[in-house]
């Protein structure tokens, strides 16, 4: 089953890798820059944050074998819709189509895994669900390169086609029909204040600093994404039935779990974007030699995949994520001192390492997440944890792109190497801050699930200091 539902993060992950390394050929084709086209990116995560909420209901409502197909062919058909795409616009609102598959697609996966699985099970199967999605940025840059250097970009997206359809076959055949509870009537004020928050704060922050628009029009999308969250935050702690219960929260936990998760992947998000775009643009290579680069960080991933379990029941929670994030920070901080004339072989090593620590860390969290809540909060959970993930890579990808523009106007210097380092700089720094909520976890957090057997103070609580 979980090798089934690996089919979406697959098609996920690799898109992901892809359309990175053919950002600077696709912006040549459309008639754009690269940093532009970072609206492409965001338009997929803000789709996601607005329909993530609204998965865990129609789950329930329709079930989630049901509403996992429909959404394998939604991000399908957004697939063609991106390689039919002749414009900036036409493109964006494809990958908008595109994120309203994905938005249901990835979290209902996890969502029939975590209702058919025991809690002591909980870290290998999420590690089996993890290992062939991580195939997609594995196959991804140089696959993804190859095409948009010898043939066309248009095709990075048509691979999708016959892998949707296998998942959709296979889903229909594997995956068992799980019973939920009734959902209730949705939430529909909080789903508009939620989608205008995530896009307000998203899009302010992604075309605050671009030149075809004034600066005016960034600041009020962003003023108008933080004043719907204040609404929002005030609608949820009245609504009997919100569509993300942030009373969740309450479990010290689960707060710490998101909240990290959350500061990490600001961070940890904007490598993807950027890293091909140096390789590129300040490197000079192809997109093929880009990807041939990139897509080694898959095997450190891959690798820990099959160490984690291990690692959580030796270390425990909330060494291990201590650990993992100082460790990435540290390596994506040093992104920023590649150069040119670097050997391959370091940036190789880094690059490994680097997709060794955030593959520990995304393991660790995410089963952290669902360590200590019940089963019949699961939907919920799922929804609360994919939401704040997927703002925060689309934040992490629009700073990235603030901060090159930014260097671009303080220095007047063109789109070149020192402005890349300077990003990865401050974005290392970024994810180094995601260790703070962790420190705050006992050593005895989510033993039920990491395995990890350790002798609590008396001075501590069961779960945080």
């Amino acid at each position: 089953m979980p090798l089934i539902l690996a089919v979406a993060l697959f098609m996920e992950n690799m898109d992901a890798t892809v359309i990175s390394t053919a950002l600077p050929a696709i912006a040549a084709d459309i008639g754009t820059s690269p940093i532009t086209l970072k609206l492409a990116l965001t338009t997929y995560f803000v789709a996601l944050a607005i329909f993530i909420p609204v998965s865990g209901w129609m789950a329930d409502r329709f079930g989630a074998k049901r509403v996992f197909r429909f959404a394998l062919g939604v991000f399908v058909v957004g697939s063609i819709f991106c390689a039919m795409s002749n414009s900036l616009l036409e493109f964006v609102l494809s990958r908008f189509v595109q994120g309203m598959g994905g938005a249901m697609m990835v979290p209902v996966a996890r969502l029939v895994l975590v209702r058919a699985t025991a809690k002591n099970d909980l870290v290998g199967a999420m590690a089996w669900l993890t290992v062939p999605a991580l195939i997609g940025p594995l196959v991804g840059p140089p696959v993804g390169g190859f095409i948009t250097t010898f043939i066309s970009w248009h095709w990075i997206f048509l691979i999708n086609v016959p892998i949707g359809l296998a998942g959709i076959w296979l889903a229909g055949r594997v995956l068992p029909e799980i019973e939920s509870p009734p959902p209730g009537r949705i939430d529909s004020k909080g789903f508009v204040l939620a989608a205008l928050a995530a896009s307000g704060v998203v899009f302010g922050l992604s075309v605050v600093s671009m030149p075809a628009l004034p600066p005016a029009v960034g600041g009020a999308t962003l003023l108008i994404g933080i004043v719907a969250a204040i609404a929002y935050l005030r609608h949820a702690r009245r609504a009997a039935a919100p569509l993300l219960d942030l009373r969740l929260l309450a479990n010290p936990v689960l707060k710490v779990a998101i909240l990290g998760n959350a500061l990490f992947r600001i961070g940890s998000g904007a490598v993807p974007f950027l890293l091909p775009l140096m390789f590129q643009i300040g490197f000079g290579l192809s997109p093929f030699q880009s990807g041939m680069l990139t897509f080694v960080s898959a095997f450190g991933a891959i690798g820990m995949k099959f160490l984690a379990q291990r690692t959580l029941r030796l270390a425990g929670f909330r060494s291990v994520l201590v650990v993992t994030t100082l460790m990435s920070a540290l390596l994506i901080g040093f992104h920023g001192f590649f150069a040119p004339d670097t050997p391959y072989a370091v940036i190789l090593v880094v690059l490994v390492g680097s997709g060794l620590m955030r593959s520990l860390f995304f393991t660790s969290a995410n089963a952290l997440v669902f360590a200590e809540i019940d089963h019949r909060d699961a939907s919920q959970t799922t929804a609360l944890s994919a939401v704040t993930q997927q703002i925060s890579v689309a934040i992490g990808v629009a700073v990235a792109g603030l901060l090159l523009e930014a260097h671009g106007v303080f220095t007047g210097e063109t789109l070149g190497l020192s402005a890349f380092s300077w990003a990865f700089f401050t974005v290392g720094f970024i994810t180094a801050i995601s260790v703070v909520p962790f420190l705050a976890l006992a050593a005895t957090a989510g033993q039920g699930v990491s395995g990890h057997v350790v002798r609590p103070r008396p001075e501590d609580p069961p779960s945080v200091k």
